[in-house]
């Protein structure tokens, strides 16, 4: 009986030095398993692995030399990612518009009743909110051109929606719904997605 009790001791504690030595090389070759790959411009990568890391949505680090020009929403939504551009109407909205929430609809959800019609971008600084069709994702760049009421060209951020901006049509926040609907409507304005989202 005391054999059979050793015996069982003994399995018992074989199986749990057993499985404690199989958990700690389970730890030991997780823990190794972890790398980081830093990558700030696609075209000096050579590994496939790092390549795969870099956010697709950040078109700056595309292979491209041109831009795709573009005609309607459709074929914005079948080139996302791609660097696009296509002439359009910009209008100007302000935080005190009929319906209007004083807050942008997208993240960080800025709260722009103070007059504050900029947003700071870590890439690009310093630059205007656009409210802009819903197939060009919140955090997009764009770059606007031949627009009247600008010295040249300027950077637009997409942070914000609305029912009359669809299509081709971006809206341009103004701080005060009067100021905005003083500058009317502009046709044939050029815009050039410049970065997919944030």
């Amino acid at each position: 009986m005391k054999l059979k009790k050793r015996k069982k001791t003994g399995l018992i504690t074989y199986f749990f030095t057993l499985f404690f030595v199989i958990f700690l090389a389970f730890l030991v070759a997780t823990s190794n398993t972890k790398e980081t790959i830093n990558v700030n411009n696609i075209n000096t990568v050579k590994s496939l692995k790092a390549s795969r890391i870099v956010p697709i949505t950040n078109i700056n680090l595309l292979n491209e030399s041109e831009y795709i020009k573009v005609n309607n929403v459709l074929e914005i939504a079948a080139n996302q990612n791609k660097k696009i551009e296509f002439e359009g109407t910009l209008t100007g909205y302000g935080p005190d518009c009929v319906g209007c929430g004083g807050k942008t609809g997208c993240s960080p959800r800025q709260d722009v009743r103070n007059g504050n019609i900029y947003y700071t971008d870590k890439n690009y600084g310093k630059i205007r909110i656009l409210a802009a069709d819903k197939t060009i994702p919140c955090g997009s760049i764009i770059k606007i051109s031949n627009y009247k009421h600008a010295s040249g060209d300027f950077y637009g951020i997409v942070l914000d929606r609305g029912s009359a901006v669809n299509g081709l049509t971006m809206d341009l926040l103004y701080e005060t719904e009067k100021d905005a609907i003083h500058l009317g409507r502009e046709f044939n304005i050029n815009f050039k997605i410049e970065r997919w989202g944030y």
